[in-house]
């Protein structure tokens, strides 16, 4: 497919970035989305974006429904009186781990594939979290007294319980939306001044003017810039580890069997960035190609983010055996049948068996590298584990919570049409946020792109590699 700017079909390599890109170029490729008029939008934008809001829609509808009708209209019950509403906050902030671990961690170990996707990975954590942090509101019962859990001076002293893990995913949750959104912004500030510089009319140009903050893009603003951008990723990096294992302490601090282990913490955050690497693909993989953008998003990001994805998968993987075997190892008879009841449970039973197919099964094809630089396959299985981590998160709250320490207070469990209309309705939120990103934003940071072409040209290992090769083909000799 020819990119946006015009280029000829080309063939992809393994680089981080095509070599015969220019700093023109890459401004072209990542910019002419945005500066395109509306009327000439692309149509599959506007299908995209239609379907999104439509299911926003519905989400409204359901959100309505709960307010006026109370949580009654969901399937909870005694004694799974945790239900979907947990289970997709979970699986959303999952999602949302990604982003900075690839935007923030990556930077850090001065890792250069991170650049092209770091941008639509940030937007990606910021609407996750979106998603997940309405979860717990709407979860309430009074979903309108939320402000109640933050520590605020009032007359009547209702200050928060701050034993309560419901207390501890609202520092978490707004430490990490907030740190997260300041880490996404500042790297746009130099984007936003080239926009600036582009733009043909007045008011576009005053509005990128202020989001661009004075941006003049001399050595004592890249000297601020890049100090300002390493100081929130070591603030951000420890945020990936914290927030979801204050997430896993919701569990862990429990008495149930399954529950109260020590290993949640380290599990919950592999299975997070092992969600978080398969939402990147599958948004990445599509982004590359109706916008053209192949030569900036090339093999190797795909392939290093499938590499990632497997690992951590691994990971999650030896989670599940680890639990298995403690609750063997425990000789405690509530551990054990819990462990049963998941594996081979007649209710639930089927959920267990389709997460080890999607989180271990499905990702084992990633050991080619073939099959990891197939972008088709590479998508379905993303979409594969994606659901395989959803199915993990009932496995846990669902199939824990029906079978409690006396056969007397066991119960079942059965979503309502609610449960899934608010979870397609998450859906709708996150990529309405999605299709107006790409529409609005750069995708991708140009800014540093432009000093990864530059690096990978003159001083890269790619660089002399392919200098080496020009030699021996001259001499007529054997790459």
């Amino acid at each position: 497919m020819a990119s946006i700017s015009g280029k000829p079909p080309f063939k992809e390599t393994n680089r981080v970035i095509v070599k015969s890109e220019t700093f023109a170029s890459i401004d072209d490729s990542v910019n002419k989305p945005i500066e395109t008029a509306p009327f000439k939008t692309p149509l599959w934008w506007w299908i995209g974006f239609f379907m999104a809001a439509s299911l926003l829609g519905v989400y409204l509808v359901t959100i309505t429904m709960l307010i006026t009708k109370g949580i009654g209209i969901f399937g909870n019950n005694q004694p799974v009186a945790w239900g979907f509403p947990i289970i997709n906050f979970v699986w959303w902030i999952g999602i949302g781990h990604a982003g900075t671990l690839i935007s923030a961690a990556l930077l850090l170990f001065r890792q250069p594939w991170r650049t092209s996707i770091n941008r639509a990975a940030e937007a990606m954590t910021i609407f996750a979290v979106v998603c997940a942090g309405l979860y717990p509101i709407l979860h309430l019962g009074r979903p309108w007294v939320f402000y109640w859990l933050a520590p605020y001076p009032n007359t009547f002293g209702l200050f928060p319980q701050f034993r309560s893990p419901l207390d501890w995913d609202l520092f978490a949750i707004s430490t990490y939306a907030s740190v997260s959104i300041l880490f996404w912004y500042i790297g746009l500030v130099p984007d936003f001044a080239t926009l600036r510089d582009r733009a043909r009319n007045t008011f576009m140009q005053w509005f990128y003017s202020l989001l661009s903050l004075g941006w003049n893009g001399s050595a004592k603003a890249w000297q601020r810039y890049m100090r300002a951008y390493l100081i929130l990723a070591a603030l951000s990096f420890p945020l990936v580890l914290s927030v979801h294992s204050t997430i896993a302490m919701d569990f862990a601090v429990g008495q149930l069997p399954g529950w109260n282990n020590t290993i949640m913490p380290p599990y919950f955050v592999a299975g997070a960035v092992f969600a978080g690497f398969a939402m990147v693909n599958i948004l990445a993989i599509p982004l590359r190609k109706a916008f053209g953008l192949e030569r900036l998003i090339t093999y190797r990001h795909i392939d290093n983010s499938s590499k990632l994805m497997l690992a951590t998968g691994m990971i999650v993987v030896y989670g599940y055996a680890v639990e298995l075997f403690m609750a063997w190892y425990s000789g405690v008879e509530f551990e054990r049948y819990m462990a049963f009841n998941r594996v081979l449970g007649t209710d639930h039973g089927w959920a267990f068996a389709l997460l080890i197919f999607c989180n271990l099964i499905a990702i084992q094809p990633l050991w080619s590298k073939r099959v990891r630089q197939n972008m088709t396959m590479v998508f379905i299985i993303s979409i594969i584990v994606s659901i395989g981590m959803w199915l993990e998160r009932y496995v846990i709250v669902v199939v824990t919570l029906t079978k409690d320490f006396l056969p007397g207070s066991w119960g079942d469990y059965v979503a309502t049409f609610w449960d899934y209309s608010m979870y397609l309705g998450s859906f709708g939120l996150f990529f309405t946020l999605w299709f107006l990103f790409i529409r609005l934003l750069p995708s991708i940071a140009t800014s540093e792109m432009k000093e990864l072409q530059h690096h990978d040209s003159h001083h890269g290992s790619d660089y002399y590699e392919e200098q080496r090769a020009e030699e021996f083909s001259k001499k007529g000799l054997p790459v």
